[in-house]
């Protein structure tokens, strides 16, 4: 089994910052893309930024300049610094890793809970 484990979220003043961490534990033997996204209610689910094994970012438009996310390789942990935080940016966000499990052939996405994000303006 995988888990991911995220923290860091709550409550912020528009122009404020938050960081994000997401933890991953369990049988992994490696772990390739990790990234965050973020979903409203009744909205679908949207990319925020991704990181691969390498280093390599990719960031969505509405977040670049502002957000960066980075990734601790030893501790299989990912980041989400963000700052210049808008009331568009309140959210559920979630993390996501590209896991290859013990005994397993293939990569498998997982998922954290979720973490609440509330931005008030």
């Amino acid at each position: 089994q995988v888990q991911l484990v995220e923290s860091g979220g709550g409550l912020v003043q528009a122009g404020g910052s938050l960081r994000l961490s997401c933890a991953a534990s369990g049988s992994i033997v490696s772990i390739n893309d990790m990234g965050w996204y973020r979903q409203a209610p009744g909205k679908q689910r949207e990319l925020v930024a991704t990181i691969s094994g390498g280093g390599r970012t990719n960031y969505a438009d509405s977040v670049k300049g502002r957000f960066t996310i980075s990734r601790d390789n030893a501790k299989n942990t990912v980041y989400l610094q963000m700052n210049s935080l808008k009331a568009e940016d309140t959210d559920v966000y979630y993390c996501k890793a590209e896991c290859l499990r013990v005994g397993s052939v293939g990569l498998y996405d997982y998922w954290g809970q979720g973490t609440q994000v509330t931005v008030s303006s």
